[in-house]
């Protein structure tokens, strides 16, 4: 009976004409309705795909999801302008956070469909005191289901102390957000200090071995957009890839067209330096366009989901530390995993709502403006 009620689930419509998402909550389903997404509605082309993949992570445009990006925690020690409002959030009491078995137990389940890489993000990942066993944990089922990369991203504070650890429990790709390399403004940005443990950091994950270490920077004008090519710079003498992120819409962040920097814009600064700066190929279901400036060590990255948006390549799919399934970092759509866990549900009844899910994801996003105006959490809540 609850297979053919979740089959029916996805012909259900608002008298708007989207669908309602479903929220599991023990043993009830209730019905909440999101418009996910401001799109033009067209009729899906399904792609046969190149290897055997799963039904369960394969989305009706084709698009098969072997990408699971895990919030562990909605803190953080930070305070970052772009990620939080100024006046903070509410946080999700801590008995509804994922416990640290409750998030191997979905990291599990989604190797066993053909995810092969998991990203644990934040909040802020290292406030975590059980972070080390989280880790270690999901690298016990690595090698039976094809698991190829445990991946973290961080601010770096407390990084430097704790990676060697974190090396050694299995994980083996960082992200470091840094947005600016004076302090003074690292301070403004993040209304905290730090930027000290940070470039630490960085150095600590060279020394350890991680090759490349990847630096995420959200470019903003009238903030960081002069800094462009001194984090450029950091490339010639340093294995890392920085990564320029166009600043995205999130509730409470204050987003505003005119703060928003172009990829091309951001191009045309680093070639006023760097006129032979070379476009690099990319990796299949990559959301970063590769470029390197010869003769430099590191490289770097664009990340356009606001001028060139990558949907049609899109393999990743989020849970936010409360254990809500997001299909897309835009949408405002979710389901619910904790309850379903918590209700002691079989795997199948799982995997059955992840695939409902999954098949209700659009063919893209809307546009940057349609985006601005649409009601999504803070990305402190959903993850980076």
């Amino acid at each position: 009976m609850r297979r053919r009620f979740l089959g029916a689930f996805r012909n259900i419509q608002t008298c708007s004409g989207y669908p309602a998402t479903g929220r599991i909550v023990g043993r009830r389903t209730q019905f909440t309705t999101c418009l996910e997404q401001e799109t033009e509605e067209e009729k899906p082309t399904v792609s046969e795909p190149k290897e055997k993949k799963t039904s369960v992570l394969t989305d009706l445009f084709g698009r098969h999801h072997n990408y699971l990006r895990i919030s562990i925690s909605e803190r953080c020690n930070l305070r970052c302008q772009y990620c939080m409002p100024e006046e903070g959030v509410d946080l999700t009491p801590k008995e509804r956070i994922l416990s640290g078995k409750e998030i191997i137990r979905i990291a599990e389940l989604f190797m066993r469909q053909g995810v092969n890489k998991i990203r644990l993000t934040g909040g802020e990942p290292l406030v975590r005191a059980d972070l080390v066993d989280i880790v270690r944990g999901i690298n016990s089922y690595g090698s039976q289901h094809g698991l190829q990369t445990i991946a973290m991203t961080t601010n770096g504070v407390t990084l430097g102390r704790k990676l060697p650890l974190l090396k050694e429990a299995g994980l083996n790709l960082i992200n470091i957000s840094l947005d600016t390399l004076i302090p003074a403004k690292f301070e403004f940005i993040t209304r905290r200090k730090g930027w000290d443990r940070v470039m630490k950091s960085i150095d600590v994950a060279l020394d350890l071995g991680y090759s490349p270490v990847k630096v995420n920077c959200v470019v903003m004008r009238g903030v960081n957009e002069e800094e462009i090519v001194d984090f450029v710079n950091l490339t010639k003498d340093k294995n890392v890839d920085v990564r320029f992120i166009e600043y995205m819409p999130f509730d409470g962040n204050r987003w505003n067209f005119k703060k928003m920097v172009s990829y091309a814009e951001m191009i045309d600064t680093i070639k006023s330096s760097y006129p032979d700066l070379q476009r690099m190929s990319d990796q299949a279901n990559d959301t970063s366009k590769a470029y390197k400036v010869p003769g430099h060590v590191g490289q770097l990255g664009f990340i356009t989901s606001m001028s060139e948006h990558f949907c049609g390549s899109c393999n990743r799919l989020r849970v936010t530390a409360d254990g809500n399934l997001k299909v897309c970092l835009f949408g405002n759509a979710e389901v619910s995993l904790r309850d379903l866990l918590r209700g002691e549900a079989e795997d199948e009844e799982i995997w059955q709502v992840i695939e409902e899910a999954v098949k209700r994801k659009k063919k893209q996003h809307a546009g940057m403006f349609n985006l601005s105006k649409m009601k999504n959490r803070p990305m402190i809540l959903i993850g980076g």
